[in-house]
């Protein structure tokens, strides 16, 4: 690491040197996120530590006459095992019993590990589907969710109260470090198992072939074997991506959102004559997929149609055996397609819409319990929760749900696309598209902001020749009808996001991303189709819809 300094000092560009020591690198109120390397702004074992330190002050606090345990897991990212001992280390410093995974497991195992061992807080190693360049610290609470408010500003303020390094304890003790057991394992799996709803279909149809890829990360074994137990007898993975490995070094980002990190997965699809191909993230949290389209070619399925596709089943799989509980809800974000709303109320059950981010998910279920019921709940940047056994997004759940939905459909001689076709007929052909804009360094983060200042200050009237009728400025926390000059509270908590809606139903949002050095542009049409051969017709016309908009919205940038 001095060495990397020293290299920086001499280089004749600063620009490195600045980018690592300009900042803190910040833990914010999801964890940490940065590059790893020498300097304060990036992920190494001194950020890792202070985080780790500061987390367990505050624990101390909250429950100063109690034992204290906290879970700890990690996925294949580069250091990711180092910095998950050094967490465990400094908590068992503190005196504090920690429960670290053998070996790689995704996120959704760690939320499951922190109720089923009974801890007050967790700890997950990982950068989600950011480049290999990156790693992360992501800490949860003891319902199994990622720390929110109050909490999140209490271990913020620990943290950033730490002045001196020396000052964490590194006295470690090896017996206050337990690593979790194949019963964990086990137990994860039979709540994934019990997922299932029509096991009839799944017995009919056990033979559907299915392709999956690890992308690398850490799903590698907990996939297969969960599509396995759930009865799905015909799973391909993709074997050049199955081992753990931080380099990833079959695709140039392990991020299932871009077409590039599915192609292995499809090239193997089109071998084996898939009926459905899925893949995760490196922590496995988001799945991407594929299927067959009209066209009898591999089509990706975008986050919201995967969203659409998964509340349906979940929602009428629940009618057909047992009923909905008049209590029921599910949950979506303020950026994903509203045609989750619509499948809710055509159900009958209530919906709500959170800030993005699976934690204001988590917090809204948290917050009903035993008033209501969780049914399903997901966001348009591939992460979805079929059951709140877990208080994250679960893409190893979400896989066995998506398998039983692809296999009900084929039971009717359709595919995902066929039955997606169907949902659109009834309540409109939705289309949305998102323009994320990379601004990297202290450069990049100051004209992102200036960006969402600028929207602010000179809020557009019209955008590709539609009026704008109703602007909701979240980080105001107000709705105001452009039309009559009214303005009304919004209701939800404050966060640096603006959206503009049309005359003609689209939406548009704008926010900076809480994870990446991105602004993201968030569209979205939607247009009444009478016919399943309409429907083609209607998705070209939102197409060029879209184009223009996102044309219209980079000019202005």
């Amino acid at each position: 690491m001095k060495t990397d300094i020293r290299n920086m000092m001499d280089a004749a560009d600063q620009t490195d040197l600045i980018d690592s020591f300009y900042q803190d690198l910040e833990f914010g109120t999801g964890g940490l996120r940065g590059v790893m390397g020498a300097g304060s702004n990036r992920m190494n074992i001194y950020t890792v530590g202070k985080a780790t330190h500061g987390l367990c002050l505050y624990l101390k606090k909250q429950v100063p006459n109690e034992p204290i345990s906290i879970a700890v897991s990690h996925d294949s990212r580069i250091n990711s095992p180092l910095f998950a001992r050094r967490v465990a280390e400094i908590a068992s410093a503190h005196g504090i019993k920690v429960y670290v995974s053998e070996g790689v497991r995704p996120t959704p195992m760690l939320s499951y590990a922190i109720r089923y061992y009974g801890c007050k807080s967790g700890v997950m190693i990982t950068a989600s589907h950011n480049p290999k360049e990156y790693n992360g610290y992501k800490a949860y609470w003891e319902d199994g969710a990622q720390v929110v408010a109050p909490d999140d500003k209490g271990i913020i303020a620990e943290v950033n109260a730490i002045q001196d390094l020396e000052s964490i304890p590194s006295q470690v003790n090896n017996e206050l470090i337990v690593r979790m057991d194949r019963e964990f394992d086990r137990s994860y799996l039979e709540k994934v198992v019990a997922l299932r709803q029509d096991t009839d279909v799944i017995s009919r149809e056990s033979g559907i072939c299915i392709v999956f890829s690890a992308i690398h990360g850490a799903t590698g074994e907990i996939v297969p074997k969960a599509l396995k137990s759930c009865g799905f007898e015909n799973v391909h993975v993709v074997p050049e991506q199955n081992k753990p490995d931080g380099n990833f070094p079959t695709v140039h980002s392990p991020n299932p959102e871009e077409p590039a990190a599915m192609e292995m997965a499809l090239e193997l699809a089109r071998k084996k004559n898939a009926h459905l191909v899925m893949a995760c993230d490196p922590d496995g949290d988001r799945v991407g997929a594929a299927a067959l389209n009209r066209r009898g070619e591999y089509e990706l399925l975008n986050g919201n149609q995967t969203a659409a596709l998964l509340t349906w089943y979940l929602l009428k799989s629940r009618r057909d055996h047992g009923g909905i509980p008049g209590n029921g809800f599910v949950v979506s974000t303020i950026v994903t397609s509203e045609l989750i709303l619509d499948i809710a109320v055509d159900f009958g059950v209530k919906a709500y819409e959170t800030l993005t981010g699976f934690k204001h998910i988590a917090a809204l279920i948290r917050e009903k319990e035993g008033k209501e019921v969780f049914l399903g709940g997901g966001e348009e940047s591939y992460g979805y929760m079929p059951a709140d056994f877990v208080r994250d997004k679960d893409a190893v759940a979400s896989c066995a749900v998506l398998a039983e939905v692809a296999v009900w459909a084929k039971d009717k001689d359709m595919s995902l696309f066929d039955l997606l076709d169907q949902i659109y007929l009834k309540h409109g052909v939705y289309k949305e598209h998102l323009i994320s804009i990379t601004r990297k360094g202290k450069s990049g983060a100051e004209e992102i902001q200036a960006i969402m200042r600028t929207l602010r200050e000179e809020m557009p009237e019209s955008i590709n020749g539609m009026r704008v009728v109703k602007v909701v400025d979240v980080l105001a926390g107000t709705v105001r009808d452009v039309a009559h000059g009214e303005t009304s509270p919004l209701g939800l908590e404050k966060s640096n996001v603006l959206q503009f809606y049309l005359e003609d139903g689209t939406k548009v949002s704008a926010r900076p991303s809480g994870t990446e050095p991105k602004i993201k542009f968030y569209i979205s049409v939607k247009a009444k189709a009478g016919s399943i051969d309409e429907i083609a017709e209607k998705e070209v016309a939102l197409g060029a819809k879209i184009k223009a908009i996102s044309a219209y919205l980079k000019e202005q940038l």
